[in-house]
């Protein structure tokens, strides 16, 4: 188990940065429990997205303790919920593909959509096995129960809980930085640069939402350009995903022509969307 060098012991009556992991971590397990059993039911296309979200908070959580755990062990632990929000995430593609596509003005597009429905159809019937296969319910307590338990370990030293949050928060924000950095100097078709930016924003959103109440200062600001940041470059993600998606199973779905139609109109928001969320890093 790894120890912080640098850790501020637990000032009497603040809670430690052990102590406090399970009052974050409980309420997004159960969250995210219901979510999933929730899909079962409601095929919504709103209803995988939550579960999706609800999934990648629990994974930038476990990544905000890391330094206090097990690296193998916390590793394991954020590979299955990356596992998980892939599961539910591969139906939610087919949503933003068919979402994408309906602003498309083309008279290819009304013989694509029916397939692009029975390829959602046929994914979420998947989607929902995996999940079901998985049994949510008993990973996700099952990975609350282990963690808390080895953050509390009777002989380990109490780290304080806003010294903690601080320290993660700062680094969080270095890796964002670092990544608008390249991504500002990299060429407009390196998507994975503005994929690293856009990843790096959302965790760091995640840990002012996580530790907000406990760090000094004000962070509105901060907050305001990351959801800007997240809005714009999930916007390209969406735009960047459906073409990948649909040019790996272009042969399957229609005619070539419906196809090529789809894909040129994405590839052109593709470009629209990259010069938008450029302009955010200047």
């Amino acid at each position: 188990m790894k120890q912080d060098s640098e850790a501020v012991l637990q000032p009497a009556g603040e809670p430690s940065a052990q102590q406090a992991f399970a009052s974050y971590a409980a309420p997004l397990v159960h969250h995210a429990i219901e979510l999933a059993e929730a899909v079962h039911e409601d095929a919504s296309p709103e209803a995988l997205h939550q579960l999706r979200v609800s999934l990648r908070r629990l994974r930038s959580l476990w990544w905000a303790f890391a330094p206090l755990l097990d690296k193998g062990e916390n590793g394991r632990q954020r590979a299955v919920y990356k596992f998980l929000a892939t599961a539910a995430g591969k139906t939610r593609d087919w949503d933003i593909l068919i979402e994408l596509l309906a602003q498309q003005d083309d008279a290819s597009r009304e013989a694509l959509m029916p397939k692009l429905e029975q390829a959602r159809a046929d994914t979420l019937a998947v989607s929902r096995e995996t999940l079901l296969n998985a049994d949510v319910k008993h990973l996700l307590r099952d990975a609350l129960t282990s963690t808390s338990a080895e953050l509390n370990v009777a002989h380990l030293p109490r780290i304080a809980l806003h010294k903690f949050a601080a320290k993660r928060v700062r680094a969080s924000e270095r890796s964002l930085k670092k990544r608008i950095r390249h991504a500002s100097h990299a060429k407009r078709s390196n998507y994975a640069a503005f994929h690293d930016v856009r990843k790096a924003g959302k965790k760091l959103r995640y840990l002012f939402e996580f530790f907000g109440p406990v760090l000094e200062g004000g962070h509105k600001r901060t907050l305001k350009h990351l959801k800007k940041i997240q809005k714009r470059f999930g916007e390209l993600n969406d735009t960047v995903a459906s073409e990948e998606l649909l040019r790996e199973n272009a042969e399957v779905l229609a005619g070539p022509g419906d196809t090529e139609a789809a894909l040129d109109w994405l590839g052109k928001q593709r470009k629209r969307r990259i010069r938008a969320a450029a302009r955010l890093l200047d």
